[in-house]
């Protein structure tokens, strides 16, 4: 019965006149009882728990606001006593807690705090990321933070990092902008431990960053589907005709168990067009059985077998999920108002217009992404990392011509260097510092 209705009886004739005057006056008194002892319990209900020595779980007051408590008070209670229950890692709430959106922000020039770790001082860093080694001639995209508009970021801080690894380990698992994502961490995690203190070691797919003194590990693992695919060996994976292995998340899972945190990503290498090749069976079958699913139905399946995997692998109780929102490209300069034919090529200011998405296709996956995690929110909590917008307009920051080439550049090519910018990938220290920046306010503060 909600506030302010009024419960109608059908009372049997033998009940007195005043045995029903004394129920009705009875029933608001015990109505009312009730509701400050459930909000009593509610309130300081955690303090009374430590007290005993325990904690008390979510669902507990369940029962008690069964007895009669008014159901719309009742959801409201108990969504907010599920709120209360910190996620693994969370320390502390941000100053304008839920109200603040981290991703909604703008970039502010930073020459005080920017950049948070110098190229030079981080030898371990990926040579296809050290862009003013490669000859870039200004640095200007080095200079800018992100600024939340209600509220700040929180700064990031290597030690408190290091304290809460201590003896754990992170996974990051994707593509090589989950790469560059981990390149990162290891360089703002690296600067506070001695060189006698630290080790960096590649096996394969994996790559693995050690904090001697603290047992604890940052790691990477190339799977750039995710799922099985023709593109997982870790060095030679650039095919034009991909194909992804239904129902085979285990094939690369069995490598993720016992991490604590893990990041995952994937986006980049499912845009090979309108459609995917997914093989039902195994790739050493002598007949392959293929089947042909659209870009979102395909990438819906590795979403879904990733979140299938988090609740069948991973204590969530102990351990922390997150999954990087897709990183965006400037492969056309028309998309932001620029020269037909240009891209990030020679780019030095980044795109003013507070409304730029880039393309529609990105919006769409976009949405796709947010749908599938909240619709499993409730059982397999994955903490959303959006950075796409907030990259988006960053033209400035890609490492174009400023990185290690695979191969030669011919003379046509270097001739007009439009042709051979990736403007995909970012320099260092750059862009994926603040994703890993906007990473540890929510391991941290939510």
């Amino acid at each position: 019965m909600g506030v302010g209705e009024t419960k109608t009886s059908n009372f049997p004739p033998s009940l007195s006149h005043a045995s029903v005057v004394r129920k009705t006056k009875l029933s608001p008194f015990l109505f009312t009882l009730l509701f400050f002892f459930v909000l009593f319990a509610y309130l300081y209900g955690e303090d009374l728990s430590q007290l005993v020595g325990q904690r008390r779980p979510a669902d507990a007051i369940q029962p008690a606001l069964q007895l009669g408590q008014s159901s719309a008070i009742s959801a409201r209670i108990i969504e907010s006593e599920k709120r209360k229950v910190k996620l693994p890692f969370v320390i502390d709430e941000l100053d304008d807690g839920e109200s603040c959106n981290l991703f909604r922000g703008k970039w502010v020039r930073d020459e005080v705090t920017r950049p948070l770790y110098q190229e030079d001082d981080c030898p371990i860093m990926d040579s296809q990321l050290t862009c003013l080694d490669r000859g870039r001639p200004e640095k200007d995209y080095q200079f800018w933070r992100w600024q939340p508009f209600e509220c700040d970021l929180p700064s990031f801080n290597s030690t408190m990092m290091l304290e809460a690894l201590r003896g754990k380990r992170m996974l990051y698992v994707g593509d090589s902008l989950n790469r560059g994502q981990f390149f990162s961490m290891m360089c703002l995690l690296q600067s506070v431990i001695p060189p006698h203190a630290k080790s960096f070691v590649t096996s394969g797919s994996l790559q693995i960053f050690t904090a001697l003194d603290y047992n604890a590990t940052v790691e990477f693992y190339w799977a750039p589907f995710l799922l099985e695919s023709n593109s997982d060996d870790a060095i030679v994976h650039k095919l034009s005709d991909r194909i992804v292995r239904r129902d085979s998340i285990n094939t690369h899972g069995d490598h993720w168990k016992g991490r604590d945190i893990i990041v995952f990503n994937t986006y980049l290498w499912w845009m090979t067009g309108q459609k995917m090749e997914i093989l039902q069976g195994s790739f050493k079958d002598e007949k392959k059985q293929m089947v042909e699913l659209s870009t979102e139905d395909a990438y819906s399946m590795a979403l879904n077998s990733m979140l299938s995997w988090v609740k069948q692998n991973m204590d969530l109780t102990k351990t922390r999920v997150f999954f990087t929102s897709m990183s965006p490209t400037h492969a056309k300069g028309q998309d932001w108002g620029g020269e037909p034919g240009g891209n990030c090529y020679n780019e030095t200011t980044m795109i003013d217009d507070p409304n730029y998405w880039g393309s529609d296709s990105s919006k769409s996956i976009m949405r796709l992404i947010s749908d599938i995690l909240h619709e499993h929110q409730d059982d397999i909590p994955v903490t959303f990392l959006n950075i796409t917008q907030l990259s988006a307009y960053r033209k400035d920051a890609h490492t174009s011509i400023y990185k290690k080439q695979w191969s030669p550049i011919t003379p046509e090519k270097l001739a007009n260097p439009v042709s051979y910018a990736d403007c995909t990938h970012w320099c260092l220290p750059g862009l994926p510092d603040t994703w890993n920046e906007l990473l540890f306010a929510k391991l941290f503060y939510l």
